[in-house]
């Protein structure tokens, strides 16, 4: 008897096990630390296992003081790439279009100066391997494009940078031809095409690619740490298949479900590993690439939003972020592998703080050139005089050094366009998510100007008075 008593004192005694807890709690504590460590102005996310949803959320503002929820309309830029190819892959699937078949044939009023052109297929766009390149192409006579019809029109005078299927370079005007396949091929508008064969299918009631059908508010750009409202910038957005989409992170992720192979599918799953399939010549599938954790992601930036998604088809989890602020620094892909990490067991670290702290040191650029100018104008004369009886070439060399920022501003967007492997930078560009670069960089090279100009001044000054 003593046994069982013991033995029932034990069992009373014991710890009883706590419940597992929620995955969705640890992904939403970790989202409400990285909204506040970022000081993002909006935020979104949404996490998919398999076949379910497990947090859709957001944190935050729009421009217009509401609050950012998983519903909360946002532009989702390059990410509008896999919708794109899923369109066509539901085309070819229906055989009206073959991927590896020419596309010109195929659409009235495309043609190029570059006989070439005639060998692009599906594929090579949706692979980003068409010849297609910034470089090669007057990208700024397509943004007033006004149908997809006329911005493939346009092309008449361009040529390309490489034989179709030869090599990699990312062009957006790939993506807007295949949304022109879209249309051709199905007889409908590539925004209707996109409702009808994708977004109702998944469910995906607040998605479209027309601000006459969904209006995003306008997002921020990150001045020097302060979230600045700005006004979309220009460009060929309605009907873009190359950035056109604007979605919520709740639709994304229905969508992020389906892309692994569960719930809804668009089409087969030798067409989904036909999207998700790098190409011959580089790493670059349709509309997704591999990142070094073996995920396949896509990123977008539209200068006043940012967004990042990503599947892992080993784990059937999916992983979206929307923000619609933009800075020098991109804070969604940081907080996405945050959210990677935890589906994996892991415990991230706060994401934030990166640009901060970079956008204080350029503050710190702009206030010490001007401190600079102010020096070195009231300094002019004495310097002036230390160089009056020297050969002209040596007070022109001594100038060079104040007007080296000049030369760097003026290389500034050709040394961005090296950096980014040949895309397109505008000065008007530059103004929106690097407006606190720009703005270093400007003031420096006035500070420059400024400098040489009032030593020019006082160096003739003083040689007249000699």
């Amino acid at each position: 008897m003593k046994y069982l008593i013991t033995a029932l004192v034990l069992v009373l005694a014991a710890p009883v096990p706590a419940a597992h807890a929620d995955p969705a709690t640890d992904f939403e504590d970790y989202l409400e630390r990285a909204a506040r460590s970022t000081g993002l102005p909006g935020l979104a996310a949404v996490v998919t296992h398999r076949d379910r949803v497990v947090l859709a959320t957001g944190f935050g503002h729009d421009s217009d003081g509401n609050p950012v929820t998983a519903d909360t309309p946002m532009r989702i830029a390059s990410v509008s790439k896999s919708f794109t190819a899923m369109a066509v892959m539901t085309l070819v699937e229906d055989g009206r279009i073959a991927l590896d078949e020419p596309v010109a044939a195929r659409l009235p009023g495309f043609t190029m100066a570059d006989p070439r052109h005639e060998r692009i297929t599906a594929r090579h766009l949706l692979n980003q391997t068409s010849g297609l390149s910034d470089t090669t192409v007057d990208t700024e006579a397509l943004r007033d494009a006004t149908s997809l019809a006329d911005y493939a029109s346009r092309l008449r005078a361009d040529s390309l940078a490489d034989d179709p299927g030869t090599r990699y370079r990312y062009c957006n005007v790939n993506y807007d031809l295949a949304a022109r396949l879209v249309e051709v091929a199905s007889g409908r508008r590539f925004r209707d095409y996109l409702r009808e064969a994708v977004f109702a299918p998944l469910g995906m009631s607040r998605s479209a690619v027309s601000d006459d059908e969904l209006r995003p508010a306008d997002g921020y750009n990150s001045l020097f740490g302060a979230w600045v409202p700005r006004p979309e910038m220009p460009g060929f957005h309605d009907d873009s298949g190359a950035g056109g989409v604007i979605t919520t992170a709740a639709d994304l992720g229905r969508w992020l479900v389906s892309q692994n192979g569960y719930g809804t599918r668009l089409v087969s799953a030798e067409g989904l590993r036909t999207m998700h399939t790098p190409s011959t010549v580089d790493e670059y599938a349709m509309g997704w690439a591999p990142d070094d954790a073996g995920r396949l992601t896509h990123s977008g930036n539209l200068f006043t939003y940012n967004a990042v998604q990503a599947i892992v088809p080993g784990t059937g989890h999916g992983f979206a972020v929307l923000t619609n602020g933009a800075g020098v620094q991109d804070d969604t892909y940081p907080v996405l592998e945050g959210l990677a990490a935890i589906a994996e067991g892991g415990r991230p670290e706060d994401p934030g703080g990166g640009r901060q702290a970079f956008e204080l040191v350029l503050g710190l650029v702009v206030a010490a050139s001007a401190v600079l100018a102010v020096v070195g104008v009231r300094r002019a004369r004495r310097w002036a005089e230390r160089r009056a009886g020297a050969a002209r070439w040596r007070a022109v060399a001594r100038l060079l050094p104040v007007l080296l920022p000049v030369a760097v501003f003026a290389a500034y967007p050709y040394s961005i366009e090296v950096v980014s492997s040949g895309r397109t930078v505008t000065w008007e560009q530059l103004t929106y998510f690097a407006a606190p670069l720009t703005i270093a960089l400007g003031v420096a090279a006035l500070s420059g100007l400024v400098v040489a100009f009032a030593r020019v001044v006082r160096l003739r000054s003083v040689q007249s008075a000699r």
